[in-house]
């Protein structure tokens, strides 16, 4: 596999940080480290580009990244901080107009279904003129699957005790967001990862993700070469104080950062 590149997009959780309405120090920082777009990676290997995830700011995301080409979407579960801007891939689709591009999209069934009801136009039987062109791709845990001869695997979590939620390993790299718990079994999956990517909601325990604490248990157990933590909401505090507190070999991530993995 040739280098890999991760661009962190968003770190920040479903409301963003800043949170609107909020005057808390993180959300008045002026350091763009605690500016969090919502949470979605990048992973370019050679000439393959994949997003992870592509919320209410995707456009915005890919706008700052100059993003020209983009071979699939891989989601990780049907809430709309991690879905909402799938209207947007029309952009890539007609950006060699005459020439039409599909947007592959992989997720999961449940989020098969959302998408298919959440963007019912773009399935339509009669489309009306420029509606997103998309071919969705069912996966499933027990199988890996391959973009463009790039071979991901699925790793599936719990997000909470209504949803599952999928991680993905690539290679040395592996992406897990909105995890709430993760069994052994799948945990296993991720032996021999030099990069991890882990969500952190905040300090406190919560019902729905990874703490701080909790996260930095996942990562003591598969012990990567480098970790960073993501999907972070204001109660992580100002970055350049909370980083702190962070053992060696892991990161708050924030938007932007990227990470040249060999």
């Amino acid at each position: 596999m040739a280098t890999m590149k991760l661009t962190f997009l968003g770190t920040g959780t479903s409301q963003g940080v800043p949170v609107i309405g909020c005057e808390c120090d993180v959300c008045k920082s002026t350091d763009s480290r605690d500016k969090r777009l919502r949470t979605s990676a990048m992973v370019e290997c050679g000439d393959v580009r994949l997003v992870i995830d592509a919320g209410p700011d995707f456009r915005q995301q890919m706008l700052r990244e100059g993003v020209r080409h983009l071979d699939a979407i891989l989601l990780t579960h049907e809430h709309k901080d991690h879905t909402a801007g799938i209207d947007d891939v029309r952009a890539f689709n007609f950006v060699d107009y005459p020439t039409i591009h599909s947007m592959h999209i992989y997720a999961n069934e449940p989020t098969i279904t959302t998408i298919t009801k959440d963007f019912d136009y773009a399935f339509a039987q009669n489309k009306y003129r420029g509606v997103p062109v998309i071919e969705l791709h069912t996966i499933t845990a027990d199988r890996c699957f391959e973009v463009k001869g790039i071979e991901i695997m699925p790793v599936e979590g719990r997000h909470s005790e209504r949803f599952k939620v999928f991680g993905y390993r690539i290679g040395k790299l592996a992406y897990l967001t909105d995890f709430d718990s993760i069994s052994d079994t799948e945990l296993s999956k991720l032996k021999g990862v030099e990069y991890l990517v882990i969500n952190a909601l905040r300090w406190a325990e919560h019902s729905s993700h990874f703490s701080v604490g909790q996260a930095l248990d996942i990562i003591k157990r598969v012990a990567p070469k480098r970790a960073f933590l993501t999907h972070m909401s204001h109660g992580i505090g100002l970055h350049a104080e909370a980083e702190r507190k962070l053992p060696c070999g892991v990161e708050f991530a924030y938007d932007g950062l990227t990470v040249e993995i060999e």
